[in-house]
């Protein structure tokens, strides 16, 4: 069977941006500009109604009814202002390792850049 993703945790990081865990423990921060096309995101283009969001279904999801699927959030490119060590981890670190404190700085939240 092939993995299904779903998203278990979103944080708002500034600009149209979310950071995203996944059920397999991956993280990363998505750039939601690109999915906002139509009617029904019209209204997300607003940042106070973007920060709105919830979680149902496994995916993130807004008052309007707009969602996108996790299975497209999950491959969603790496976003550039994205601190590499917060990029598509599987939440386990090897045996033994722990983080430095380069790591730890790493998990503050950032702002998404706006392009």
């Amino acid at each position: 069977m092939t993995f299904l993703p779903s998203v278990i945790r979103a944080e708002y990081r500034g600009g149209l941006c979310i950071h995203l865990t996944f059920n397999d423990l991956s993280e990363r921060t998505v750039d939601f500009r690109p999915w906002l096309e139509g009617p029904v995101f019209d209204a997300l283009k607003d940042p106070a109604y973007f920060r709105e969001f919830f979680l149902d279904g496994g995916t993130v999801v807004w008052p309007n009814g707009a969602d996108i699927a996790p299975e497209t959030l999950y491959e969603a490119p790496i976003h550039r202002g994205e601190p590499a060590a917060s990029r598509r981890t599987r939440g386990k670190r090897p045996q033994g390792a722990t983080a430095s404190a380069a790591t730890r700085r790493s998990r503050r939240p950032r702002k998404c850049r706006i392009r």
